[in-house]
C-alpha cells in the first residue's frame, strides 16, 4: 500500500489559491508555499488518505499536496484531486565582476 507525505500549503496562501480560477492539466505547486508535515498515510490512493484524513485533527484541505513514494503529487481541490508538479525558481545568474563588464 502506498505511502503518502503531505504537504500543507502556509496559510497565508490558502485564499489566493481558493480564490484562483480552475485550470486543466496538471498544477503548478511552488515549494515555498508549502510546508511538508511530519505525518504521513498509508492509503491506496489520494481519495483513500482524504477519507482517512476526513476526521482527523489535521485533515486535507483545498490546496494541500500528497506525494506518493514516487514523487507523484496529487493536490487537492474542490473537485477532487489532480496531477501536480513542483516548479522550481529559476537560477539567477551571478553578476559578472566589474572588470569584465567594463570590457
Amino acid at each position: 500500500m502506498p505511502c503518502f507525505h503531505i504537504h500543507r500549503l502556509r496559510e497565508d496562501r490558502r485564499q489566493p489559491f481558493r480564490l484562483a480560477p480552475h485550470t486543466s492539466g496538471a498544477t503548478s505547486a511552488r515549494p515555498k508555499d508549502y510546508q511538508q508535515d511530519e505525518q504521513t498515510v498509508d492509503a491506496s490512493s489520494a481519495y483513500a488518505a482524504w477519507a482517512l484524513l476526513r476526521d482527523s485533527e489535521r485533515p486535507l484541505m483545498v490546496g494541500d499536496v500528497l506525494e506518493d513514494e514516487n514523487g507523484v503529487l496529487r493536490i487537492c481541490k474542490y473537485t477532487g484531486f489532480e496531477e501536480a508538479h513542483w516548479v522550481m525558481p529559476e537560477p539567477v545568474a551571478a553578476p559578472l565582476p566589474v572588470e569584465a563588464a567594463l570590457q
